[in-house]
């Protein structure tokens, strides 16, 4: 019950919000692939392969985090996402909304605008997609 409560108070802080570059390689892997044993992920892995003990030692750390979990299979271990990609995205873009613009969705927001000309068909596109949004989940 305590690692349960703990790893979930974990995922609402920005320490939850961070991966490695490899530890977000492995999650990529495991979100698009589903339930893994570590050789599978190794395969997934682009040239040159890390060694087994590596990625062994990666997975656990991302357990460790609260984004991996595992089913014993016999000796061995097989490995899946405790954590969504939608879930795990919308965390990080809170934390730099926080970090970077103060908690403002609307100076974030403008600072994509002004870097990204946007047309003024995919603005209003954008805002239909809100407005969708909001009629679907009034309480957001």
């Amino acid at each position: 019950m305590f690692s349960l409560s703990l790893r979930c108070h974990y995922f609402t802080t920005s320490y939850m919000n961070k991966l490695t570059d490899r530890e977000e390689e492995l999650m990529d892997i495991l979100w698009n692939k589903g339930a893994m044993f570590v050789r599978e992920i190794i395969e997934e892995m682009p040239d040159p392969k890390p060694h087994f003990n590596t990625v062994s030692t990666f997975v656990r750390l991302l357990e460790n985090k609260g984004f991996v979990k595992h089913t014993k299979f016999g000796g061995s271990y097989r490995y899946e996402a405790a954590v969504s990609r939608d879930d795990f995205s919308r965390s990080r873009l809170r934390d730099v909304v926080d970090h970077y613009f103060g908690s403002s969705l609307k100076a974030s927001v403008s600072a994509l605008f002004h870097e990204e000309n946007i047309s003024d068909d995919e603005l209003r596109s954008l805002i239909e997609t809100v407005i969708s949004q909001r009629k679907k989940n009034p309480n957001n």
